[in-house]
């Protein structure tokens, strides 16, 4: 099995993008950019970060993402997955990072599933970063235990939820309510809010009505290698 830094340096570690769309404009917001591997050792990208972790290389695999993430999508805003223990490394704000070489806007997803503890302990490190102008969204609100305090706490610019609140989602149900209880609970924060996961027209319809911002899913539109610009007027037309 190859290390993850023989795959970075054999160019088999690579990003995949999904757009994200803007539901009142109807047109592409921005992307999410996806660690991806080449190598069948690491099919799985939770599988590529838990190696580059053990190997203590995640730092450097970090960067390479970002770096693979700039150049792949010069155009547009970008949401990058940042694992918790890079918070804990100094790659983050080194001058030279990728993350300065972007001049549309930068969204690091943070997920909330980590102890709020752990950003608590990186706050500094959060505070020099929003100091270069970069953005923070918490990733998967309400996948398992949410802690709505994230949102008071780290003030995000953006809340992305999870596709457990999205599937199956019609308008009138309770957990209709819900979503559109947390849209306007995130709107009064002021942050905007992105409905992950959309994979269906009637999904699509209840997240319109919940007042979410944006819209991310494979109704749209799957992760690919290169960002997928569309007019996204007729899958709103199928409503």
């Amino acid at each position: 099995m190859r290390s993850v830094s023989e795959l970075m340096e054999a160019g088999l570690v690579y990003v995949a993008f999904q757009p994200l769309i803007d539901l009142a404009e109807r047109t592409t917001f921005g992307y999410e950019s996806l660690a991806r591997s080449g190598s069948t050792d690491y099919r799985n990208p939770l599988h590529l970060l838990k190696a580059a972790k053990e190997h203590s290389v995640l730092g450097e695999l970090g960067r390479e993402l970002r770096r693979l993430s700039v150049d792949g999508c010069p155009d547009y805003p970008l949401f990058l997955n940042i694992h918790p223990d890079e918070f804990d490394e100094g790659w983050l704000v080194r001058p030279d990072d990728p993350l300065s070489q972007h001049d549309k806007g930068i969204f690091l997803e943070i997920t909330e599933s980590v102890p709020l503890s752990h950003y608590r302990f990186c706050h500094s490190v959060l505070k020099e970063i929003r100091g270069k102008g970069i953005k923070i969204a918490v990733d998967d609100l309400g996948a398992g235990y949410s802690n709505l305090k994230y949102i008071a706490d780290l003030e995000p610019e953006v809340v992305k939820l999870d596709r457990e609140l999205v599937a199956g989602l019609t308008t009138g149900s309770r957990l209709f309510e819900l979503v559109k209880s947390i849209v306007a609970l995130c709107r009064v924060q002021g942050a905007k809010v992105v409905a992950e996961g959309i994979e269906t027209a009637s999904e699509l319809r209840a997240v319109l009505a919940t007042g979410a911002h944006y819209g991310q899913g494979y109704y749209f539109a799957r992760p690919s290698r290169e960002p997928t610009n569309e007019d996204w007027t007729r899958w709103f037309d199928r409503l």
